[in-house]
């Protein structure tokens, strides 16, 4: 016997619109197991996880600069998945994005200017934009599978951090800490608000967001990464280039994953350590796909995905749970909502091998 999922021939389409919810729904009620299996009390540890960081204007900006990579990385990603390539670097992207950004306010400390800051978002696009290349030339040229390449890139670029702020970008005056120089003012990404530190990534993640929804809805572009994502065949009696797409998308999706690594950098550390991610480039993957690869529904899954790193942290120091717990969500919640799309799509069947061979050979 053996199980297999038959396509079904029209997917409900109210089931379709409501997977994200109900993937949502079953991640909290298995979290709350988790919770019950861990010793704590369900109801207390969700409030804590998901109720508590919202309660205070502070933790309100927080989770905007949370949500801020998030949805910039995830919005580049939705190009890439429904052109039907898979760029699973963005993590990677993201850091050397931040390092390429970085290169002015720490080799050109002295220089202050209000060119500074643009400069450096540009330069955090074009190296997030280069590392991306690596594998779309992989994959246009070589057939390589962009999946693999663009993972392994990811370590490679959290070394290369490692080694520059523990080398030659260590900060002289940092008592041998890690560290570079903390950037010069006009290098520092500003604040929205008077009341908290949103600082302006967050409104490059709702521009970036608006702009590829308006694209991959009213222009030839969108169409094109349409077409080629559902057939490539299709795309290509239409006149469109595949291997040209594997460049766009890869590019497209390593630039603003290079603009949130500077954007994160520039606005909420304002210097580079060994580690600036808690993940980013990996959690967008869930984003893109909670958000059913719509920038606009992106927006939303960011911000819930943002919210399951503030309540790991408000969990910790409420209940004493340990850190992971943020990881166990996010990975319970991709879970459900692959598992949702595949039953909506598809049907389970049992073949049973025997039968199905008397079967054959009763046809013959």
């Amino acid at each position: 016997m053996r199980i297999e999922l038959e396509k079904r021939a029209k997917a409900s389409t109210l089931f379709s619109i409501l997977s994200p919810f109900i993937a949502f729904a079953l991640t909290i009620v298995f979290g709350g197991v988790m919770f019950a299996l861990l010793g704590k009390n369900p109801v207390t540890a969700l409030y804590s996880f998901f109720v508590e960081p919202l309660s205070e204007v502070w933790s309100l900006h927080e989770l905007a600069i949370k949500a801020a990579p998030l949805i910039v990385i995830g919005v580049g990603l939705s190009v890439c998945f429904r052109s039907n390539n898979w760029n699973i670097g963005a993590e990677g992207q993201f850091i050397i994005g931040a390092i390429a950004g970085s290169a002015l306010p720490v080799i050109f400390y002295d220089w202050q200017s209000p060119l500074i800051l643009p400069l450096m978002m540009l330069l955090g696009m074009l190296g997030g934009a280069l590392f991306a290349a690596i594998p779309a030339f992989l994959k246009a040229h070589m057939n390589t599978n962009e999946i693999l390449t663009s993972l392994m890139l990811v370590y490679v670029a959290q070394l290369f951090l490692d080694w520059l702020v523990r080398g030659p970008w260590r900060n002289p005056q940092g008592m041998n800490f890690p560290e570079t120089r903390t950037f010069g003012p006009d290098a520092i990404l500003p604040e929205m608000l008077a009341s908290g530190r949103t600082h302006w990534g967050f409104a490059f993640a709702i521009i970036a967001a608006v702009l590829v929804w308006f694209m991959m809805r009213y222009t030839l572009k969108g169409f094109e990464i349409t077409v080629l994502g559902q057939s490539e065949r299709a795309g290509r009696f239409a006149g469109f280039s595949s291997r040209r797409m594997i460049w766009f998308s890869m590019l497209f999706s390593g630039a603003l994953a290079g603009l949130a690594g500077i954007s994160e950098v520039s606005g909420a550390m304002q210097q580079l350590r060994p580690v600036i991610s808690p993940g980013y480039g990996f959690t967008a993957i869930i984003v893109a796909f909670l958000g059913r690869l719509n920038p606009l529904g992106i927006v939303a899954a960011g911000l819930v995905l943002a919210l399951t790193y503030l309540g790991g942290e408000a969990a910790q120091l409420s209940i004493g749970v340990s850190d992971k717990v943020t990881r166990v969500f996010q990975g319970l919640l991709l879970f459900f909502v692959l598992s949702c799309d595949a039953l909506i799509h598809y049907r389970i069947r049992l073949v049973w091998d025997r039968f199905a061979a008397v079967k054959t050979e009763e046809a013959h």
